[in-house]
């Protein structure tokens, strides 16, 4: 059960809701731990739950025939899962994966379509959210076919530590070539060469960005891109608060 104001502002689509709002819907609204590589809604699934993460980073893959996957979006506490719900899709097009543990609010499709149809501001909020992820969908495609295997991987790297609570990313090369939709091989080098250079510090499992603004100087066009539709949404759903929230 939520208790205080502070609780609320883990994620920013929450957190841009008004105090009358939230006393509406913090009673749909389950606090839940979610683990790496938990399956939240497979391809083609109808959607049950939406997630909005606060600590944990939730990946988009897209899955081919022959079983090879790459990451289309990351949702973290900037946003949500489950967008289909609010259009009428019911079904995921893409798998929905936990990349990174943490926690995040989980809530009921039904219950956040009806106050979706209920609420002008909640409307308004994910709207411009969806703008903002449709962006870093089709930046990321362009940034993929366009891009080398070094660029994307600093890309991934920034856009990552963006959604994370800490400097460190609990994350294994393997699984970032697997969001990568590449070989690991292709992307040790990379890393190693980051790595040699200070940008970075990877062990096992775990990978410290260092030196942040090296590392935006080595990654491509995209992450400046999708940061800057981010930047610039946003901050245009918060809301003022005039008074605590307690539920």
């Amino acid at each position: 059960m939520l208790s205080l104001k502070s609780d609320l502002h883990g994620n920013s689509l929450l957190g841009a809701l008004s105090s009358q709002e939230w006393q509406a819907i913090a009673p749909h609204l389950e606090l839940v731990q979610l683990r790496t590589e938990q399956l939240l809604c497979d391809s083609g699934q109808r959607i049950h739950h939406v997630y909005f993460p606060t600590t944990a980073i939730v990946s988009l893959l897209h899955t081919m025939e022959d079983g090879g996957s790459v990451e289309v979006a990351a949702v973290g506490c900037e946003g949500m899962t489950g967008v289909p719900v609010l259009t009428g899709g019911d079904t995921m097009p893409t798998r929905v994966q936990v990349q990174q543990a943490g926690f995040a609010y989980r809530m009921s499709a039904g219950a956040l379509r009806d106050f979706f149809a209920s609420s002008d501001n909640l409307c308004r909020i994910t709207l411009l959210y969806m703008q903002a992820l449709l962006t870093l969908i089709a930046q990321t495609a362009a940034c993929n076919r366009h891009h080398s295997l070094s660029k994307q991987l600093c890309r991934w790297l920034l856009l990552q530590a963006d959604r994370s609570p800490t400097d460190q990313l609990k994350v294994t090369q393997q699984t970032i070539a697997d969001m990568l939709g590449g070989r690991r091989e292709g992307v040790t080098e990379p890393a190693g060469k980051l790595h040699d250079a200070g940008l970075l510090h990877h062990s096992r499992g775990c990978i410290k960005v260092l030196d942040r603004p090296a590392l935006e100087a080595n990654a491509c066009e995209c992450y400046g891109i999708i940061k800057r539709e981010f930047d610039r949404i946003l901050p245009r759903m918060r809301h003022q608060y005039e008074e605590e929230v307690v539920v």
